[in-house]
C-alpha cells in the first residue's frame, strides 16, 4: 500500500495557498483550499487550516490523503479510501459487477452493503473499469457519477501492469503484441487483422522469471479491450495458465494465473498521481496435478 503522506520543501517565502498552486499546478483553488480547511496540510508537523497562512524557505509542507476507516470488515483487501475513491484487491473467481459471482455475489455488492453498513444509510458506487471473473487484483470504484466521468475520461492515461504466469517460455525475453481485437458468436474474443467492430490493442510483456517450464510476465497494457491480455498471449503461443476458453492445458481446472498488480492514476478531485500496487497472490505460481477449488 502506498504512503498516504508526500513532503515538500520550501525554497522561498510564500503564502500556502501559492506554495500548494506551485506544488499541485494541474489542481484547481478550489480543491487546495479544501485540502487546507480539512485538516490535510501540515507545516513543520503543525496542522495549518488558513490558506493564507505564510510559508518560509526551509518549512517542510506534507499533504496528507485522507483515508476513511471503518469498522466493518470486507473478504478482501480495502487498498484505499477517501471520499471520492475506493481501491480493492479483488480476489480470483468473483465477478466485479453483477449478482452471479462465485457465491451469488460480486464484489460491487460486497462494497455497496460494506458502505450502507457502515454509514448507516444509502450508499452509491461506480464502476470505473472491470476486471474478469476469474482474474484478481487492483480494483477501483467511485462514490458519484461526476468522479467517475472524471476517472473515465483519464483512463487513458492511467497505467495498468498485470503479473501473469504462462505455458511455456516466450522465445524474447519482452515484447510487444498488437492486433485488432473483436466478439465472436461463440463468446470468445478473436484477434486478427482491422475489420469492422474491431478494436486496436496493444500489449507489452516482460520476462520476469522461469519455474519449471513456465514464464511468469509482467505485462503492461497500453490499451484496455476485453480479454486483451489473455488473447494475446494465446496468439503469442504461450496461454495463461488455468485459462482453457484460449487454449491452456485443461488436464486440470486451475484458477487463472493473472493479477492486476499496479495500477496508477491521477485523483479525479485533487489532480495527485496515485499508485498502488498488489504482490503476487499466495500459491500463484505453484502446480499442483489436482483440480485447485479457488472459487
Amino acid at each position: 500500500m502506498p504512503s498516504n503522506t508526500e513532503y515538500f520543501k520550501v525554497t522561498g517565502k510564500s503564502s500556502l495557498a501559492e506554495f500548494l498552486e506551485r506544488v499541485f499546478p494541474q489542481s484547481s483553488r478550489s480543491s487546495l483550499k479544501k485540502m487546507v480547511i480539512n485538516g490535510s496540510i501540515r507545516i513543520n508537523d503543525q496542522t495549518i487550516r488558513n490558506p493564507a497562512s505564510t510559508v518560509n524557505s526551509g518549512d517542510s509542507v506534507s499533504y496528507r490523503r485522507q483515508v476513511i476507516l471503518r469498522g466493518e470488515t470486507l473478504p478482501f483487501p480495502l487498498i484505499y479510501e477517501d471520499g471520492f475513491i475506493l481501491v480493492i484487491d479483488k480476489p480470483a473467481g468473483v465477478l466485479t459487477y453483477g449478482e452471479k459471482g462465485s457465491d451469488g455475489t460480486s464484489v460491487y455488492k460486497q462494497l455497496k452493503d460494506y458502505l450502507s453498513k457502515s454509514t448507516k444509510s444509502r450508499a452509491d458506487l461506480f464502476v470505473v473499469h472491470r476486471l474478469d471473473r476469474e482474474v484478481s487484483g487492483l480494483l477501483i470504484f467511485a462514490k458519484s457519477t461526476e468522479i467517475q466521468e472524471k476517472l473515465k475520461e483519464g483512463w487513458a492515461e492511467s497505467i495498468k501492469k498485470y503479473f501473469a504466469f504462462v505455458e511455456g517460455i516466450p522465445e524474447r525475453n519482452e515484447g510487444t503484441i498488437r492486433s485488432w481485437l473483436s466478439d465472436s458468436p461463440h463468446y470468445k474474443v478473436i484477434s486478427g487483422s482491422k475489420r469492422e467492430g474491431a478494436k486496436y490493442a496493444v500489449t507489452n510483456y516482460k520476462v520476469l522469471q522461469v519455474k519449471d517450464k513456465n514464464a511468469l510476465l509482467e505485462i503492461h497494457l497500453e490499451t484496455g479491450r476485453k480479454n486483451q491480455i489473455r488473447v494475446h498471449l494465446s496468439e503469442l503461443g504461450h496461454p495463461v495458465i488455468g485459462d482453457r476458453k484460449y487454449g491452456a492445458d485443461a488436464t486440470f481446472e486451475r484458477r487463472i494465473r493473472l493479477h492486476a498488480c499496479y495500477l496508477s492514476v491521477m485523483h479525479p478531485e485533487t489532480n495527485i498521481r496515485l499508485e498502488f500496487n498488489s504482490g503476487l497472490p499466495k500459491g500463484f505460481l505453484t502446480l499442483r496435478p489436482q483440480k485447485e477449488l479457488y472459487k
